[in-house]
């Protein structure tokens, strides 16, 4: 089941995010691992759907939010426990199923990065919007390699087909 998170679930969706970035570390990317999760302001000021878990509480969220007329994926989060259930996917399809364009940035040569929204319908983009290239010029002034990331969209479906 998917449905909107609540208020009091947010803290619980950071330690999820702490929990999905622990595959990083085994990638050689420690500093990836470490990094702290949305803040719970950030959280409460985003759109954010959550996959509640046979036990009733939230394993995975999608954060997004409104950038260029595009609905932006802030963060997607799957908790280690249900990875490669088709929890995400399910998640991104449930934010795709409109009539806009859906962006994200992400990392170029993770597995479950890029490559992994390219199997999903993203494509990378050469040009980016003001709005990604504002979220981008943050995420480099927080340490991430430019090189190493990319902002890819995924069309709406009757533009896709």
């Amino acid at each position: 089941m998917i449905r909107l998170a609540q208020p009091a679930e947010l803290t619980y969706l950071q330690e999820i995010e702490v929990a999905s970035g622990e595959p990083f570390r085994a990638f050689g990317m420690p500093e990836i691992a470490d990094d702290d999760p949305m803040s719970l302001e950030d959280l409460a000021e985003h759109e954010v759907w959550v996959a509640i878990g046979a036990e009733g509480v939230p394993v995975a969220f999608i954060a997004i939010g409104d950038v260029d007329d595009a609905v932006h994926v802030h963060q997607v989060s799957v908790h280690p426990s249900h990875a490669r259930q088709g929890i995400g996917a399910a998640l991104i399809e449930h934010v795709t199923r409109g009539d806009r364009p859906v962006t994200l940035t992400t990392f170029r040569d993770v597995p479950w990065n890029a490559p992994y929204y390219e199997r999903l319908g993203f494509q990378a983009l050469t040009e980016t919007s003001p709005g990604l290239t504002g979220i981008m010029t943050a995420e480099a002034a927080r340490g991430l390699d430019p090189a190493g990331r990319v902002a890819m969209v995924l069309l709406p479906a009757e533009v896709r087909a």
